[in-house]
């Protein structure tokens, strides 16, 4: 540690002891992160005011969607329906990328790519 860093540990180390943390709003409570990086830098602002007003900016409520959707996917036995399915799924996908002008990072959804990407196509 650099000494600036153990200065800070000090003087944290001692509000604590003289109890200055005690009453802080919302102490013991988990706290709320919100994922923003699928948001473009520029627009996170305006989304956060949207957001504040009980609206859904439309990239979000598509990404909801996604989301719903796989995991109905991943649910349905019957072959023609989740087809049926995948196929209104990838057209929600390739919708969000353009309204995103970048695609969707797959990595958080690994079931979807190797459900759906290494799975060989039905015969028609």
């Amino acid at each position: 540690m650099d000494a600036i860093s153990k200065i800070a540990e000090q003087k944290i180390r001692a509000a604590q002891e003289n109890g200055e943390f005690d009453d802080l709003p919302n102490a013991g409570k988990p706290m709320c992160f919100e994922d923003e990086s699928f948001i473009p830098e520029d627009l996170r602002l305006a989304y956060r005011i949207l957001k504040n007003a009980d609206c859904i900016p439309p990239e979000l409520e598509l990404r909801n969607e996604i989301l719903t959707l796989r995991d109905l996917v991943m649910t349905l036995d019957d072959d023609k329906e989740r087809l049926k399915r995948m196929r209104e799924l990838n057209f929600k996908i390739t919708r969000f990328n353009m309204m995103r002008n970048r695609p969707l990072n797959l990595e958080g959804f690994p079931e979807y790519e190797e459900k759906f990407f290494l799975e060989e196509r039905p015969e028609r």
